[in-house]
């Protein structure tokens, strides 16, 4: 009986990595997870997955900055997810050499991983912050490269170095490009988990920032999927290309405001708070996918609405022992 594929996952304790180890693991594939080291021996959103699903999966802790822990994570892969990242924009206002050592020289660390032990397959993940606001609508992947933010440049950087190694070295690198993913395990560090949160928390005057920028929302069992398609589809349809995953649709963070106070039955107030209102010329106004590359060459498309997605992480945040994870009454940043 032969045995089943391996996939190395890094940034698998976080929010898409734990929904991309889950899938894997109903995939077939048997998974190596690694979550970051830290002296609490956390394995993050791991720890909250079925053990039928945990039974498939070795966890280590570890770190992207250091090439000897993620050389030990790939060894023997048969293909590479790379997801491990600082994500949070306002902080990469305050920390951006933080950024650059994780998103650059981590992807860096991965890519010479990979490179060097033969790995037959790595899909790298990129972000849509990395085209700035539309320029042209809907947004394809050969829009410009317009970094508006020291996390998107950080992230643009690593994109470059994927690219770089695939040229050079025939590395076989796939890219994907998440719009803004969404659903339960969400960091408070993003809008719906922030809107639905303090809401699950009993507040009825909802603080925010900006509620002018659109975005196009990609339920994350979705965006799952798109990593899977893009890690098993046949290597000449998808290895040295970039890849939009998105739904096509926008919406503003206004009318999601109201469309969550619609879906949980409750009347808001929202108020605006200066200190999570990016700098003028950082804010990234409108984003929204043409994710047909994608479905031309894999397949792929999303098989939840925006409606059903927040129902999902309804559903998770109005869970008291899932609510009590987060702080509702803080900026988060």
């Amino acid at each position: 009986m032969s045995q089943p594929a391996l996939a190395a996952v890094t940034g698998a304790e976080g929010f898409i990595g734990s929904h991309l180890t889950e899938a894997l693991v109903h995939a077939g594939f048997k998974v190596r997870a690694m979550a970051q080291y830290n002296s609490f021996s956390s394995y993050g959103w791991l720890e909250t997955l079925d053990q039928e699903v945990l039974n498939h999966v070795e966890v280590v802790l570890g770190d992207v900055r250091d090439p000897g822990s993620v050389n030990g994570l790939v060894r023997g892969a048969d293909a590479v997810y790379h997801l491990a990242a600082l994500i949070a924009i306002p902080y990469s206002y305050q920390a951006p050499h933080s950024y650059v050592d994780t998103n650059v020289t981590g992807t860096l660390n991965v890519l010479e991983a990979v490179r060097g032990q033969g790995i037959a397959r790595l899909v790298h993940t990129s972000t849509s912050e990395t085209y700035g606001t539309a320029q042209t609508v809907p947004i394809t992947e050969d829009h410009p490269i317009n970094t508006q933010s020291p996390y998107a440049a950080s992230k643009a950087g690593g994109d470059r170095l994927a690219d770089s190694y695939h040229a050079s070295f025939d590395t076989p690198v796939v890219t994907l490009r998440p719009f803004n993913t969404f659903g339960p395990r969400q960091s408070m560090r993003a809008v719906i988990p922030t809107v639905i949160g303090q809401v699950a928390a009993g507040e009825r005057t909802i603080t925010l920032g900006d509620l002018r920028p659109t975005r196009d929302f990609l339920y994350v069992k979705d965006t799952a999927q798109a990593f899977l398609a893009a890690g098993t589809t046949a290597a000449e349809k998808v290895v040295g290309r970039t890849f939009n995953a998105g739904t096509g649709g926008e919406i503003s963070v206004g009318e999601l405001t109201k469309l969550v106070g619609k879906l949980m039955d409750v009347d808001l107030e929202v108020r605006e708070d200066e200190q999570r209102i990016r700098p003028a010329n950082s804010e990234v106004m409108r984003l929204v996918a043409d994710a047909t590359r994608l479905r031309e060459a894999t397949g792929w498309a999303p098989a939840h609405d925006l409606e059903a997605g927040l129902l999902d992480t309804i559903a998770f945040f109005r869970d008291p022992a899932n609510l009590a994870r987060y702080k509702t009454g803080i900026y988060n940043i």
